[in-house]
């Protein structure tokens, strides 16, 4: 590949000195290494393997293109993939909540379901796409009653896990349904990049940033489903002052069919957890969600929030309200899907402040690398 140098975001630094590539990986390689001595592995995972244990410094792996089937799982600190762009490399895999694990230990689980995890510090990635590519569309048109649709359906592309901080994505597509990006540990920002789903598909308990990003809400199988999805769905400690916060996005539809009011901004998780007193809905996950100078498409509802149901003590089905047991606030929206209302609690323009990207990044200050491919 060319010499290439990436721009800066609007809310991203940018690196003073080039990063040459540690290792390439190519699915059609013919050597083991470039003429400067650069190793060439066939897959991801192989190069994975081969970075230090505890690197300093982002330990980049250059992507050809490709289409790299492969489910994998980050647990080295400063670990930096970078694409030959979003249309060009992609790593996707097809695994679901509800499928069996191959080493029949159990069913993957939301988080297990995950194409990209991410359990270690200061990951990065540029110019690819991480799919799940889970046919979700298939499972959606069949009889919700029948022998044959799966229950479980979350099919996760990225999960931050445990042990993740400072994980960025700068111009990375990220792909699925339902459950698309699980943002549940550690500070993210995610700046330029393309996010598309239906249901509940950017969710969890971490701090992150998502600025100048295209949300793209997807149609369901059956049109008359409604609501059709969900954009977010925080899951925020009360004592977090921040969550999932949009910050100059588009939020757009993926047909131009899709019915007008179907998709809403988000609902309150409360997920399951183990108590002393038994296993319920967590009370203390009073999620947060800002939307904030952000552009909106006429799918989104024009009550904007919605209630979520959970488990409660006695075994029964409780409803999370949207405007009691979580914090959904927005900011000078814009677009046929921008209504201010009773429902629709806007931030006035001194609290709009406290929701600045040094604010929720708090002493991380990402930077964009130059690159030497």
């Amino acid at each position: 590949m060319a010499a290439v140098v990436y721009g800066a975001s609007s809310r991203v630094a940018q690196a003073q000195t080039p990063n040459t590539p540690d290792a390439i990986v190519d699915q059609n390689h013919i050597r083991q290494a470039t003429q400067d001595g650069t190793p060439i592995y066939g897959t991801v995972a192989d190069a994975l393997a081969s970075a230090p244990d505890n690197s300093v410094t982002p330990w980049t792996i250059a992507l050809m293109p490709g289409h790299y089937s492969e489910k994998l799982t980050i647990t080295k600190p400063n670990i930096c993939l970078v694409g030959s762009g979003r249309g060009e490399t992609c790593i996707a895999f097809d695994a679901f909540a509800g499928a069996e694990k191959p080493d029949g230990t159990g069913q993957w689980g939301t988080p297990g379901s995950a194409t990209l995890t991410i359990n270690a510090p200061d990951f990065k990635a540029y110019h690819l796409t991480i799919a799940n590519d889970f046919d979700f569309l298939d499972n959606d048109r069949r009889d919700p009653h029948g022998a044959n649709r799966i229950g479980a359906s979350q099919a996760v592309a990225i999960y931050l896990g445990n042990g993740a901080d400072r994980s960025l994505f700068y111009d990375v597509a990220m792909t699925g349904y339902q459950d698309t990006v699980f943002a549940d540990r550690g500070r993210s920002l995610f700046s330029h990049c393309i996010i598309s789903g239906n249901v509940d598909f950017i969710f969890g308990g971490g701090a992150a940033l998502f600025d100048h990003c295209d949300i793209v809400s997807r149609p369901r199988a059956v049109p008359t489903t409604l609501p059709a999805g969900f954009v977010s769905a925080p899951s925020t400690a009360k004592d977090s002052p921040f969550g999932l916060i949009f910050r100059y996005c588009d939020l757009k539809k993926e047909n131009a069919d899709q019915p007008a009011g179907s998709h809403y901004l988000g609902r309150p998780w409360h997920p399951t957890r183990d108590f002393k007193d038994g296993r319920y809905a967590d009370p203390d996950a009073i999620g947060q969600a800002v939307f904030f100078h952000c552009h909106m498409e006429d799918h989104i509802a024009t009550d904007g929030w919605t209630s979520m149901s959970g488990l409660a003590k006695d075994g029964q089905r409780k409803w999370f309200q949207p405007l009691v047991d979580a914090r959904f606030l927005e900011y000078k929206s814009t677009g046929p899907g921008a209504n201010i209302n009773a429902s629709r609690p806007q931030l006035s323009n001194a609290e709009a402040l406290t929701y600045s990207p040094e604010h929720i990044l708090g002493d991380w200050k990402p930077q964009l690398e130059h690159f030497n491919l």
